[in-house]
């Protein structure tokens, strides 16, 4: 497994957990965890979120964005207009598509050189071309 330790969060209380082994099995993962050694134990964790820290991550190419660095992102259009900030992204299958929050919800396709002009991350900021009355 390449992404240990984990951070396992349920409501307030949260623990670092070591990951011994792992596999995908279908749409889940089977984990040995440091410390878990019976099956109560492990019932015992179900329903907790798993998490992983940023520095985990192996690190984006050019033009490469992981979610949660658009998260929180100002939006704005061409004409210089302030859309909102990025609340969400959706994975739609065609194309990702960005929920911003302003002066009401907008969903806008994550089209890199169509309706995506800029990014930049240091700055907090997007600019899209997007009229504000759609």
């Amino acid at each position: 497994m390449t992404y240990s330790p984990w951070v396992l969060n349920k409501g307030s209380e949260s623990k670092i957990v070591k990951v011994i082994d792992g596999k995908l099995q279908g749409n889940s993962v089977i984990t040995h965890l440091d410390g878990v050694t019976d099956r109560e134990q492990a019932i015992g964790l179900m329903g907790w979120d798993v998490l992983i820290t940023p520095s985990q991550l192996p690190a984006t190419k050019a033009g490469e964005y992981y979610w949660s660095d658009l998260i929180g992102l100002h939006v704005e259009n061409l004409q210089g207009l302030n859309l909102g900030v990025i609340e969400n992204l959706i994975e739609t299958g065609a194309n990702d598509v960005l929920i911003i929050r302003g002066d009401r919800e907008r969903a806008i396709p994550f089209l890199q050189g169509h309706t995506i002009f800029d990014i930049d991350l240091n700055q907090g900021k997007m600019l899209v071309d997007w009229d504000a009355e759609f």
